[in-house]
Protein backbone atom coordinates (compact mmCIF):
# COMPACT_ATOMS: atom_id res chain seq x y z
CA UNK A 1 0.00 0.00 0.00
CA UNK A 2 2.83 2.40 0.84
CA UNK A 3 4.46 1.75 -2.54
CA UNK A 4 1.18 2.54 -4.30
CA UNK A 5 0.77 5.75 -2.31
CA UNK A 6 4.19 7.12 -3.20
CA UNK A 7 3.99 5.84 -6.76
CA UNK A 8 0.68 7.53 -7.49
CA UNK A 9 1.22 10.93 -5.86
CA UNK A 10 4.79 11.70 -6.73
CA UNK A 11 5.00 15.07 -8.43
CA UNK A 12 7.71 17.14 -6.85
CA UNK A 13 9.99 17.97 -4.06
CA UNK A 14 12.03 16.31 -1.41
CA UNK A 15 12.31 19.95 -0.51
CA UNK A 16 8.75 20.02 0.87
CA UNK A 17 7.02 16.69 1.42
CA UNK A 18 10.29 14.87 2.09
CA UNK A 19 11.38 17.41 4.70
CA UNK A 20 7.94 17.46 6.30
CA UNK A 21 7.92 13.67 6.56
CA UNK A 22 11.35 13.66 8.19
CA UNK A 23 10.31 16.37 10.65
CA UNK A 24 7.02 14.61 11.52
CA UNK A 25 8.85 11.34 12.23
CA UNK A 26 11.43 13.19 14.33
CA UNK A 27 8.73 14.96 16.36
CA UNK A 28 7.13 11.63 17.25
CA UNK A 29 10.46 10.48 18.70
CA UNK A 30 11.36 13.63 20.65
CA UNK A 31 11.23 13.49 24.42
CA UNK A 32 8.66 15.76 26.12
CA UNK A 33 11.46 18.09 27.26
CA UNK A 34 12.94 18.30 23.77
CA UNK A 35 9.51 19.05 22.27
CA UNK A 36 8.97 21.79 24.82
CA UNK A 37 12.32 23.44 24.10
CA UNK A 38 11.94 23.08 20.32
CA UNK A 39 8.50 24.71 20.49
CA UNK A 40 9.79 27.49 22.73
CA UNK A 41 12.56 28.35 20.28
CA UNK A 42 10.39 28.14 17.16
CA UNK A 43 7.71 30.38 18.70
CA UNK A 44 10.36 33.12 18.91
CA UNK A 45 11.51 32.78 15.29
CA UNK A 46 10.72 35.82 13.10
CA UNK A 47 8.74 33.63 10.67
CA UNK A 48 6.72 31.80 13.31
CA UNK A 49 3.41 33.40 12.28
CA UNK A 50 3.94 32.32 8.67
CA UNK A 51 4.42 28.70 9.76
CA UNK A 52 1.37 28.92 12.00
CA UNK A 53 -0.78 30.05 9.07
CA UNK A 54 0.49 27.28 6.77
CA UNK A 55 0.21 24.27 9.05
CA UNK A 56 -2.80 21.98 8.80
CA UNK A 57 -1.87 19.87 11.81
CA UNK A 58 -4.30 19.55 14.71
CA UNK A 59 -1.27 19.49 17.02
CA UNK A 60 -0.14 23.11 16.69
CA UNK A 61 3.37 22.59 18.09
CA UNK A 62 4.01 19.60 15.84
CA UNK A 63 2.66 21.56 12.88
CA UNK A 64 5.03 24.46 13.54
CA UNK A 65 7.97 22.07 13.86
CA UNK A 66 7.06 20.36 10.58
CA UNK A 67 6.54 23.63 8.67
CA UNK A 68 9.86 25.00 9.90
CA UNK A 69 11.57 22.13 8.09
CA UNK A 70 11.01 23.75 4.68
CA UNK A 71 11.98 27.30 5.71
CA UNK A 72 15.58 26.96 4.51
CA UNK A 73 14.31 26.21 1.00
CA UNK A 74 11.58 28.88 1.07
CA UNK A 75 14.07 31.69 1.65
CA UNK A 76 15.66 30.94 -1.73
CA UNK A 77 12.70 32.78 -3.27
CA UNK A 78 12.14 35.29 -0.47
CA UNK A 79 13.05 38.87 -1.44
CA UNK A 80 13.96 39.68 2.17
CA UNK A 81 17.07 37.53 1.64
CA UNK A 82 19.89 37.74 -0.88
CA UNK A 83 22.59 35.65 -2.55
CA UNK A 84 25.98 36.87 -1.38
CA UNK A 85 28.25 37.78 -4.29
CA UNK A 86 25.37 37.90 -6.77
CA UNK A 87 22.96 40.42 -5.23
CA UNK A 88 23.15 43.53 -3.11
CA UNK A 89 22.68 42.82 0.63
CA UNK A 90 19.16 43.33 1.94
CA UNK A 91 18.39 45.10 5.23
CA UNK A 92 19.02 43.09 8.39
CA UNK A 93 15.65 42.33 9.97
CA UNK A 94 14.98 41.77 13.68
CA UNK A 95 15.68 38.24 14.86
CA UNK A 96 18.04 37.26 12.04
CA UNK A 97 21.84 37.14 12.40
CA UNK A 98 22.14 37.74 8.63
CA UNK A 99 19.92 37.80 5.53
CA UNK A 100 21.93 35.55 3.22
CA UNK A 101 20.24 32.57 1.58
CA UNK A 102 23.24 30.29 2.18
CA UNK A 103 22.59 28.04 -0.81
CA UNK A 104 25.92 26.22 -0.32
CA UNK A 105 24.80 24.89 3.07
CA UNK A 106 22.40 22.40 1.44
CA UNK A 107 24.94 20.12 -0.23
CA UNK A 108 28.51 18.89 -0.44
CA UNK A 109 30.06 18.17 -3.84
CA UNK A 110 31.93 14.89 -3.42
CA UNK A 111 33.03 13.29 -6.70
CA UNK A 112 31.60 9.79 -7.06
CA UNK A 113 34.97 8.49 -8.27
CA UNK A 114 36.55 9.34 -4.91
CA UNK A 115 38.75 12.19 -6.16
CA UNK A 116 39.25 15.28 -3.95
CA UNK A 117 36.54 17.89 -3.56
CA UNK A 118 36.68 20.54 -6.29
CA UNK A 119 38.08 23.80 -4.99
CA UNK A 120 35.27 25.89 -6.50
CA UNK A 121 32.05 25.82 -4.44
CA UNK A 122 32.41 22.41 -2.77
CA UNK A 123 29.32 22.95 -0.59
CA UNK A 124 29.23 23.24 3.19
CA UNK A 125 26.63 20.72 4.31
CA UNK A 126 29.22 18.59 6.11
CA UNK A 127 30.41 21.64 8.06
CA UNK A 128 27.11 23.28 8.92
CA UNK A 129 25.32 20.34 10.56
CA UNK A 130 27.82 19.92 13.42
CA UNK A 131 28.21 23.70 13.75
CA UNK A 132 24.45 24.29 14.00
CA UNK A 133 24.11 21.40 16.41
CA UNK A 134 26.78 22.87 18.66
CA UNK A 135 24.94 26.20 18.63
CA UNK A 136 21.63 24.58 19.58
CA UNK A 137 23.33 22.81 22.47
CA UNK A 138 24.52 26.11 24.00
CA UNK A 139 21.76 26.83 26.49
CA UNK A 140 23.19 30.09 27.81
CA UNK A 141 24.06 33.29 25.98
CA UNK A 142 23.16 32.30 22.39
CA UNK A 143 19.38 32.50 22.36
CA UNK A 144 19.03 34.35 19.04
CA UNK A 145 21.55 32.04 17.37
CA UNK A 146 19.74 28.95 18.68
CA UNK A 147 16.40 30.22 17.37
CA UNK A 148 17.95 30.75 13.93
CA UNK A 149 19.84 27.44 13.92
CA UNK A 150 16.95 25.12 14.79
CA UNK A 151 15.03 25.33 11.47
CA UNK A 152 18.34 24.97 9.67
CA UNK A 153 19.32 21.77 11.47
CA UNK A 154 15.83 20.29 10.94
CA UNK A 155 16.24 20.95 7.22
CA UNK A 156 19.90 20.04 6.74
CA UNK A 157 19.55 16.61 8.32
CA UNK A 158 17.03 15.87 5.57
CA UNK A 159 19.39 17.22 2.90
CA UNK A 160 22.18 14.97 4.15
CA UNK A 161 20.01 11.92 3.39
CA UNK A 162 19.23 12.90 -0.23
CA UNK A 163 22.00 11.02 -2.09
CA UNK A 164 22.34 13.58 -4.86
CA UNK A 165 22.94 16.34 -2.30
CA UNK A 166 26.28 14.71 -1.50
CA UNK A 167 27.76 13.89 -4.90
CA UNK A 168 29.00 15.17 -8.23
CA UNK A 169 29.94 13.34 -11.42
CA UNK A 170 32.35 14.19 -14.21
CA UNK A 171 30.20 13.78 -17.32
CA UNK A 172 31.18 12.84 -20.87
CA UNK A 173 31.74 16.50 -21.77
CA UNK A 174 34.28 16.93 -18.98
CA UNK A 175 31.90 19.01 -16.87
CA UNK A 176 31.28 18.54 -13.16
CA UNK A 177 27.62 17.57 -12.96
CA UNK A 178 26.59 18.82 -9.53
CA UNK A 179 24.06 16.35 -8.09
CA UNK A 180 22.66 15.38 -11.48
CA UNK A 181 21.56 18.89 -12.45
CA UNK A 182 23.01 18.53 -15.97
CA UNK A 183 21.72 15.03 -16.71
CA UNK A 184 18.35 15.15 -18.49
CA UNK A 185 15.98 12.23 -17.94
CA UNK A 186 12.62 10.93 -19.11
CA UNK A 187 10.52 9.44 -16.32
CA UNK A 188 7.57 7.49 -17.77
CA UNK A 189 6.24 6.84 -14.24
CA UNK A 190 5.39 10.49 -13.61
CA UNK A 191 2.62 11.76 -15.85
CA UNK A 192 2.88 15.27 -14.39
CA UNK A 193 6.62 15.83 -14.92
CA UNK A 194 8.03 13.20 -17.24
CA UNK A 195 11.02 15.26 -18.43
CA UNK A 196 13.40 16.78 -15.90
CA UNK A 197 16.94 16.58 -14.62
CA UNK A 198 18.17 13.60 -12.64
CA UNK A 199 18.36 15.76 -9.53
CA UNK A 200 14.75 16.89 -9.89
CA UNK A 201 13.70 13.28 -10.39
CA UNK A 202 15.21 12.32 -7.01
CA UNK A 203 13.73 15.40 -5.34
CA UNK A 204 10.32 14.30 -6.62
CA UNK A 205 10.42 10.80 -5.16
CA UNK A 206 8.86 11.43 -1.71
CA UNK A 207 5.56 12.54 -3.26
CA UNK A 208 3.27 15.45 -3.95
CA UNK A 209 4.96 18.63 -2.61
CA UNK A 210 2.00 20.07 -0.74
CA UNK A 211 1.20 17.13 1.54
CA UNK A 212 0.36 18.57 4.97
CA UNK A 213 -1.35 17.80 8.24
CA UNK A 214 -3.14 14.46 8.30
CA UNK A 215 -1.72 13.34 4.96
CA UNK A 216 1.84 13.82 6.20
CA UNK A 217 0.99 12.01 9.42
CA UNK A 218 -0.57 9.00 7.71
CA UNK A 219 2.34 8.66 5.29
CA UNK A 220 4.89 9.01 8.10
CA UNK A 221 3.10 6.37 10.17
CA UNK A 222 3.16 4.01 7.20
CA UNK A 223 6.90 4.53 6.84
CA UNK A 224 7.51 3.93 10.54
CA UNK A 225 5.47 0.72 10.41
CA UNK A 226 7.61 -0.67 7.61
CA UNK A 227 11.03 0.57 8.74
CA UNK A 228 11.59 0.02 12.46
CA UNK A 229 13.99 2.20 14.37
CA UNK A 230 17.59 1.01 14.14
CA UNK A 231 20.46 1.54 16.57
CA UNK A 232 21.65 5.07 15.83
CA UNK A 233 24.69 7.05 17.08
CA UNK A 234 26.18 7.66 13.62
CA UNK A 235 27.69 11.09 13.02
CA UNK A 236 26.59 13.50 10.29
CA UNK A 237 29.81 12.71 8.41
CA UNK A 238 28.80 9.05 8.38
CA UNK A 239 25.31 9.94 7.07
CA UNK A 240 26.90 11.88 4.25
CA UNK A 241 29.21 8.95 3.52
CA UNK A 242 26.15 6.69 3.33
CA UNK A 243 24.37 9.04 0.95
CA UNK A 244 27.47 9.42 -1.20
CA UNK A 245 27.85 5.63 -1.43
CA UNK A 246 24.20 5.35 -2.51
CA UNK A 247 24.72 8.01 -5.19
CA UNK A 248 27.87 6.28 -6.37
CA UNK A 249 26.26 2.85 -6.71
CA UNK A 250 22.61 3.60 -7.46
CA UNK A 251 22.37 7.27 -8.41
CA UNK A 252 23.19 7.13 -12.10
CA UNK A 253 20.61 5.31 -14.25
CA UNK A 254 21.75 3.08 -17.14
CA UNK A 255 22.86 5.23 -20.05
CA UNK A 256 20.87 5.46 -23.27
CA UNK A 257 21.92 6.83 -26.61
CA UNK A 258 21.06 10.47 -27.13
CA UNK A 259 20.60 13.50 -24.89
CA UNK A 260 18.11 11.95 -22.44
CA UNK A 261 18.29 8.94 -20.13
CA UNK A 262 15.07 6.95 -19.83
CA UNK A 263 14.21 5.78 -16.31
CA UNK A 264 13.24 2.11 -16.33
CA UNK A 265 11.05 0.22 -13.86
CA UNK A 266 13.94 -1.45 -12.03
CA UNK A 267 15.76 1.81 -11.43
CA UNK A 268 12.56 3.61 -10.42
CA UNK A 269 11.46 1.01 -7.86
CA UNK A 270 14.98 0.88 -6.44
CA UNK A 271 15.08 4.68 -6.14
CA UNK A 272 11.71 4.71 -4.35
CA UNK A 273 12.91 2.12 -1.84
CA UNK A 274 16.09 4.11 -1.19
CA UNK A 275 14.04 7.28 -0.70
CA UNK A 276 11.73 5.66 1.84
CA UNK A 277 14.69 4.26 3.78
CA UNK A 278 16.54 7.57 3.77
CA UNK A 279 13.49 9.56 4.90
CA UNK A 280 12.89 7.31 7.89
CA UNK A 281 16.57 7.27 8.87
CA UNK A 282 16.66 11.06 8.69
CA UNK A 283 13.64 11.34 11.00
CA UNK A 284 15.02 8.96 13.61
CA UNK A 285 18.47 10.54 13.50
CA UNK A 286 17.13 14.08 13.73
CA UNK A 287 15.19 13.11 16.84
CA UNK A 288 18.29 11.62 18.44
CA UNK A 289 20.30 14.77 17.75
CA UNK A 290 17.65 17.11 19.12
CA UNK A 291 16.96 15.00 22.20
CA UNK A 292 20.61 15.35 23.16
CA UNK A 293 20.99 19.01 22.18
CA UNK A 294 17.68 20.44 23.41
CA UNK A 295 17.16 18.40 26.57
CA UNK A 296 20.54 17.09 27.69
Amino acid sequence: MLFILFFSIQVSAWNATGHRLTAWIAWEHLTPKARLEASRLLHQHPDFQHWARRTKDRDANRGIFVESSVWADRIRYDKRFYDAGAEAPTPLLPGFPDMRRHRSWHYVNRPVDGSPLPSSNPGRLHQKIPKMLKTIGQHQGLEKERIYALPWIIHLVGDAHQPLHTSILLNAKGQWDAQGTLQKIVNPFNRHKSVSTLHTYWDNLPGFPNLKGGQIGETAKALMAIYPKEPLSLSSDQWINESWAIARIYGCPPKNQGEYVIIDKIYHEQALEITHTQLIKAGYRLAELLNKALAP
